[in-house]
């Protein structure tokens, strides 16, 4: 992963948490999908590993509202992971970047 890949990841890592909660879970998924970065459909794939949902953007869009709920909160809890690996082994800081995957 380059330098540049690493950044936008780490800041994306940062942020996505904060545009779950202000768009919804399948709006901020979404979003991070159309901006068509390699860095951010990487984390988008290592999400869905976590929360074990290979195909997380459809089941966003697609589940019922208990279960919109919980997949909610798997992909908050492992960005909070994402976050803290973001910070100590890509040391990319919350404040790094402005935009939400440069």
């Amino acid at each position: 992963m380059g330098e540049d890949e690493r950044r936008k990841y780490g800041s994306l890592a940062h942020r996505l948490p904060v545009l779950v909660r202000t768009a919804g879970l399948a709006q901020a998924l979404a979003f991070v999908e159309a901006r068509g970065s390699q860095a951010g459909e990487k984390l988008l794939a290592h999400i869905a590993e976590v929360v074990q949902e290979k195909e997380l953007l459809k089941r966003s869009r697609e589940a019922e509202l208990e279960e919109y709920m919980d997949l909610t909160r798997k992909v908050l809890d492992a960005l909070v992971w994402y976050k803290r690996f973001a910070q100590s082994v890509l040391g990319v800081e919350a404040t790094a970047d402005k935009g939400v995957d440069g």
